[in-house]
């Protein structure tokens, strides 16, 4: 059975969790899943949206078959091989993302979440850690304590408090978050796809060593971009727009 498949509509890529209504983290998922982010890494796409059927986005471990089992790894290196991609990322977020379902949301650049999303650490309860990443990937955006504190009491987050912390980039209404992400990611499926690839790697640089490993890569990673057809385009429209006193307009990119 495949409960992940990806899925591409021009420059949009999409990895579909598709075994609905909770789209649990069980053998077969960390399967699919590797193959459905392989598909997504060969392809040519510019973005890459990761969505689910069905009203939650994922509930997390399938704990009932875990006991002398490990996907973990397998897990893992999908997660990670996400946030390896050279194109820029978001998760649409509709009801619940618990455990393993939320570790999967924050390994994308984006979060856009739904009003009746809910965000849960949910592996204090089963006398875990969450092991996918997720920790410490969620303490990078709302901070040690906060990312303690959930982790540690398991308290479930809305959509607009996950919002006000700021690991939620986009909130949404629950009824328009098909249509909101579809708009989102075809914005950045026309932009410049080198300059999203050296965002994310110099985002990934401070992850690991703060600033000061930001500022280390910054240079290599920027200044071939000045010689790209995107930023000749950019920097022509824009001397335009300068010299008749109007605001840059909107441009669609090339991606080299």
């Amino acid at each position: 059975m495949t409960t992940i498949r990806f899925e591409q509509d021009g420059a949009i890529g999409s990895v579909v969790l598709a075994n609905p209504p909770f789209n649990r983290i069980d053998s077969a998922y960390a399967i699919n899943l590797r193959e459905a982010v392989h598909r997504a890494s060969e392809s040519n796409i510019w973005v890459l949206v990761v969505r689910a059927e069905g009203p939650n986005f994922s509930l997390g471990g399938e704990v009932r078959e875990w006991p002398g089992k490990d996907a973990n790894a397998d897990v893992n290196q999908s997660y990670r091989a996400i946030e390896a991609l050279r194109v820029p990322t978001l998760a649409a977020v509709q009801g619940l993302a618990i455990g393993g379902g939320f570790e999967l949301a924050l390994t994308c650049d984006l979060i856009v979440a739904a009003e009746n999303a809910v965000f849960r650490n949910v592996e204090v309860t089963t006398a875990m850690l969450p092991i996918a990443g997720g920790m410490q990937r969620l303490a990078s955006h709302i901070g040690r304590a906060r990312a303690a504190r959930m982790a540690v009491l398991g308290h479930s987050i809305s959509a607009s408090d996950a919002f006000g912390l700021g690991f939620v980039s986009h909130l949404v209404p629950t009824e328009r978050l098909s249509q909101e992400v579809e708009t989102l990611a075809r914005q950045m499926g026309t932009g410049p796809t080198r300059a999203y690839a050296a965002m994310r790697a110099m985002l990934k640089a401070w992850s690991n060593g703060g600033v000061a490993a930001a500022d280390a890569v910054m240079l290599d990673l920027t200044m071939d971009l000045f010689s790209s057809a995107d930023a000749t385009k950019g920097f022509a429209e824009t001397a335009k727009a300068i010299e008749e006193d109007i605001e840059p307009p909107a441009l669609t990119f090339e991606g080299r």
